[in-house]
């Protein structure tokens, strides 16, 4: 049996050789202060990436004066949001009900249950007052992410002020919150991910991958909460308001540009510019970060553009983590137009000097502003002591959670639903794979040398390595090393080496590969090794988040800024085989890849990308995207997905359209990060086996595992050989 040229240059792939390099020699940062700030490289690339963007949405504003011009303005901003969304769902029956009643002297609060989609079911309640003379103006009040949904005693004060001072109000248990929590254990009584936020990142990602957003069905939920508040007989329907605090604050930002039926919006805690906000706490919970949103040129003053002229209060705290001085800066841009357009009484800002929350300052102004526009009358009465009911008492279940009284849909089976829809359609055609993948990783061919720089060399026994950064693009510098062979040809056979944990996780990989003969080039992809980003501050970057989705402010500023990671570090790695391309000791007919952990998805986007790498080996790759979405939990997979991917393709299709080059997949993992079985593996690359099949190549994809116990693989790469 022919042995292919490659057999010992890949012969140890998997193999733990030799001794370990000294990291320290390795690394760039150790003896160097001119790259002392590498860590920071990524952000600060995005960041600055951001802030041109919004430097130019500032001069598309800048000339906004008109009624005709707010309009434009409505119509890109409504256009882009339900495009990143992916659309609003089907208005269906509300199957609404009345489950319960709770008797306050001033008002009653009556228990709902109703369906924002079929078999969706959202748990709600309606404060009525019993005084004054119907119909009565209403007030939407979507929720922040506290403790305990709809019955946080803030809330209740709030709502049972709102109803003694003569407003319907309605508000409604979140996903994630309440009675909604949709990935629900019963042995914990919680959520299996802990915080709403969390869990709304989790499902994020399973809609991002089908083109959706999790704000889809969140934003829905008030949508259809706002049906119901005017059908009822008690309300006026030309006189709804919204208010809310923080993650209600974000949703009465989001209903007000949307739903043309609110009338008067006050957010609390929520409202100021990204500029800020990239400067301080970054990107918050998944629901709170769009697709292309800086990209698209938009920021927070587009909120109340989508809603103006009409009344709009902005309710800020001077101590709260939104930073105050984007809610001044968003103020002070949208009060020029409202100005411009005859409205300046239209638009206004309160402050407090306390913290995060709807303090009782905050409530104070909310029901003046509210009973202003809504009633025609200042309100500056005195906020009434409200009874506090207990979270049993305003529950709308039986058993306090809809997960174990009704069942019925979650987010993630919703999203299976979306993605059968997508699978009715036929994926892109194997031969345009390479075009979809460049279009939907925002990959940009380059077009001029890639530029390196020599740190010095370091000698070992039969072979050198050469300390190398290179520019994958402005502002991006790839620290790799650079493995020469001391006795090798003229032109050797080369292996690109990417892996999740840096360069010097694969030195002894490397070494091997440089001993049998082959040029190895290791890299460190931007946020790998030692350019990985340090988590420096609490909040959506804290241990939490980590540990669920790795380096998540910079993957969600990237998908702002319409990029993603596996993008962006397959540009690396397609740079770095321009490097190789450019080494007088690298065969070129002769170039191969090895990605390993994260670094094995962005290969796949680069090797489908680039026909230079000639053979490729995935070590511990996430075996699909469908799996994600399959899965209701997953860990650390937010660095691999590229929003709308499966409307053109899974990583499997990637996979087979690399026929007929030599494939190996050896732990393929699932969304957890779990090594899966070798015949569950086999399963999910099924059709790129036929694939392979199809293209005579049959034996040129190897599907294993390692074996229990065993520390290194050996594999001899022969023909007609799958072991």
């Amino acid at each position: 049996m022919k042995v292919i040229a490659a057999a010992c240059i890949l012969a140890c792939l998997f193999s733990v050789l030799g001794w370990a390099q000294n990291s320290h020699e390795l690394n760039f940062t150790s003896n160097s202060t001119e790259f002392r700030d590498i860590k920071r490289m990524l952000r600060k690339y995005l960041d600055e990436s951001a802030v041109e963007k919004l430097k130019e949405r500032q001069r598309t504003v800048s000339g906004m004066s008109t009624l005709e011009d707010v309009g434009k303005r409505r119509a890109y901003f409504r256009e882009h949001m339900l495009r990143d969304l992916g659309g609003l769902p089907e208005r269906t029956p509300l199957n609404a009900r009345v489950v319960g009643v709770l008797e306050r002297p001033a008002y009653r609060i009556e228990k709902i249950i109703f369906e924002s989609q079929p078999h969706f079911y959202v748990t709600a309640n309606l404060y009525v007052p019993k005084t004054g003379k119907p119909p009565y103006p209403a007030i939407l009040f979507p929720l922040g992410h506290e403790e305990g949904g709809k019955a946080y005693p803030i809330w209740q004060q709030v709502l049972g002020s709102l109803a003694t001072k003569g407003f319907v109000a309605l508000t409604w248990d979140p996903i994630g919150q309440g009675e909604r929590i949709q990935i629900y254990d019963q042995d914990l009584g919680g959520s299996k991910v802990g915080a709403s936020t969390t869990e709304h990142t989790v499902l994020d990602a399973q809609a991002l991958l089908v083109g959706d957003h999790v704000a889809r069905y969140t934003i829905w939920d008030g949508v259809r909460a706002l049906d119901y508040l005017v059908s009822r007989p008690e309300v006026d329907p030309e006189r709804v308001g919204l208010t809310g605090n923080s993650g209600g604050g974000t949703h009465t930002s989001y209903i007000a540009a949307l739903d043309d039926r609110i009338k008067v919006a006050a957010p609390s805690c929520y409202i100021t510019s990204w500029r800020r906000l990239l400067e301080t706490i970054g990107p918050q919970d998944g629901e709170q970060v769009f697709p292309r949103w800086i990209e698209d040129g938009l920021d927070y003053p587009d909120y109340i553009y989508a809603f103006a002229p009409k009344p709009f209060l902005i309710m800020s705290a001077i101590r709260d983590f939104f930073p105050i001085g984007g809610a001044r800066e968003s103020y002070a841009e949208a009060s020029r137009v409202y100005s411009a357009l005859g409205a300046a009484d239209k638009l206004s800002m309160f402050e407090a000097d306390d913290g995060h929350g709807y303090s009782k300052p905050r409530r104070a102004r909310a029901y003046d502003w509210l009973s202003r526009w809504l009633k025609g009358v200042e309100d500056h009465t005195l906020e009434p002591e409200i009874e506090i009911a207990t979270i049993e008492e305003l529950n709308c279940t039986p058993t306090g959670q809809v997960a174990t009284a009704l069942g019925g849909e979650t987010v993630s089976s919703l999203n299976r639903g979306r993605l059968q829809q997508l699978r009715v359609n036929l994926r892109t055609k194997p031969a345009d794979l390479p075009r979809a993948v460049r279009e939907i990783s925002r990959y940009q061919p380059a077009t001029e040398p890639v530029r390196v720089s020599s740190y010095g060399v370091l000698t070992r026994p039969g072979y050198r390595i050469e300390k190398l950064i290179y520019e994958s693009e402005p502002g991006i510098l790839i620290p790799s090393l650079l493995y020469l062979p001391a006795q090798g040809t003229a032109r050797n056979p080369a292996v690109l080496l990417v892996a999740g944990e840096g360069k010097a996780s694969v030195a002894s990989e490397a070494e091997g590969y440089a001993k049998s003969g082959l040029v190895v080039l290791s890299i460190d992809a931007r946020g790998f090794g030692e350019t990985q980003p340090r988590v420096d501050a609490p909040g959506p970057g804290d241990s939490e988040f980590s540990r669920y989705f790795g380096d998540y402010d910079e993957i969600q500023i990237a998908m702002l800024l319409g990029k993603s990671m596996a993008g962006m570090r397959a540009r690396d790695i397609i740079r770095g085989m321009d490097l190789l391309g450019a080494r007088p000791e690298v065969d070129h007919d002769r170039i191969y890849a090895y990605g390993k952990g994260a670094g094995a998805v962005p290969l796949l986007y680069a090797a489908s990308s680039d026909s230079r790498i000639r053979k490729v080996a995935f070590d511990g790759m996430l075996s699909s995207y469908e799996s994600i979405v399959a899965s209701n939990v997953q860990r650390r997979v937010l660095e691999y997905v590229v929003p709308g991917v499966l409307k053109s393709f899974d990583l499997p299709d990637l996979v087979a359209a690399l026929a007929p080059r030599a494939v190996w997949l050896v732990d393929t993992n699932d969304p957890l990060g779990q090594v899966l079985p070798t015949n569950q593996a086999r399963k999910e690359y099924r059709s790129a086996s036929e694939a392979y099949l199809h293209a005579g190549a049959p034996r040129a994809i190897h599907t294993r595992n390692r074996r229990p116990g065993e520390g290194a693989i050996q594999i001899s790469f022969e023909v007609g050989e799958d072991r």
